[in-house]
């Protein structure tokens, strides 16, 4: 089915990506989301990299623009909406990091690494949801939030684990509350993927790539190989499209069947 979010205004927070030798979930998500018509704006706190994601959707015809912002920041945040004018209906918050931001277990995580670890794996997915909401309520809208499979299994670093916990606590929230104005909001909780910002920071503390890639495809049920970018693009173009229209309040595990073997 073409054409699923034809003619919808998306802003993909965290379109770009990290360098590294493939593709990340919010740049396959943004030139998915064009693939299927809707006009993308792709912001990033890199402004090269949105440019390179923009590139790769008009070089397939579809239309994208980028911008520059801070999502951690309000002042940023305001000044990425003041630039869509008077409509919008897709808002997909795509920022995560654990490793890069010095994340380690709750007896040797320092305040700072806790303090960026709140700012970029909450605080910017309810900034953004704050200020965009007043556009999604006009004429129903979506929001999508990445949440990672972190929060649900053991995962030893305590800053991402509980944050992205907080992003479906705080899906469901928004959710219950804007229900009334037509705005769907769900979540996604990738398992193990094949992404720059799974695999890069873990070869660059000196181990292996193939040995990264290895052992990450040992732990996934589902036929023992990581998913990709494109697994949870897909996913989140399900969500925004209107075949997901009774659809809000959701945490969809995109994980080759981790959360299903819990235990086993």
């Amino acid at each position: 089915m073409a054409g699923r979010v034809a003619g919808k205004v998306a802003v993909v927070v965290g379109g770009g990506q990290a360098p590294g030798e493939t593709i990340g979930n919010g740049r396959a998500t943004a030139i998915v989301l064009a693939r299927e018509g809707a006009r993308v704006l792709v912001v990033d706190r890199r402004l090269e990299s949105a440019q390179e994601t923009v590139a790769i959707i008009r070089s397939e015809g579809g239309l994208a623009e980028a911008h520059l912002a801070d999502v951690t920041d309000e002042e940023s945040v305001t000044s990425l909406v003041a630039r869509l004018g008077d409509r919008l209906d897709i808002l997909h918050n795509n920022v995560g990091a654990s490793i890069a931001l010095g994340d380690a277990p709750a007896d040797t995580m320092t305040v700072e690494a806790f303090d960026r670890s709140f700012a970029v794996n909450l605080k910017s997915a309810w900034l953004t949801s704050k200020h965009c909401l007043p556009l999604l309520r006009q004429h129903g809208g979506s929001i999508v939030n990445i949440s990672s499979l972190a929060a649900w299994e053991a995962y030893p670093l305590v800053g991402y684990k509980t944050m992205k916990a907080a992003v479906i606590a705080l899906t469901m929230n928004l959710a219950a509350a804007n229900a009334q104005y037509g705005v769907r909001v769900n979540t996604i909780l990738p398992g193990l993927m094949n992404t720059p910002m799974a695999i890069e920071p873990r070869v660059a503390q000196g181990v292996a790539r193939a040995d990264v890639i290895a052992a990450r495809d040992r732990k996934v049920p589902l036929g023992r190989k990581m998913g990709s970018a494109w697994d949870v693009a897909h996913a989140a173009l399900f969500l925004h499209s209107n075949e997901a229209r009774f659809i809000s309040g959701a945490a969809l595990p995109v994980d080759g069947g981790a959360s299903a073997s819990f235990g086993g």
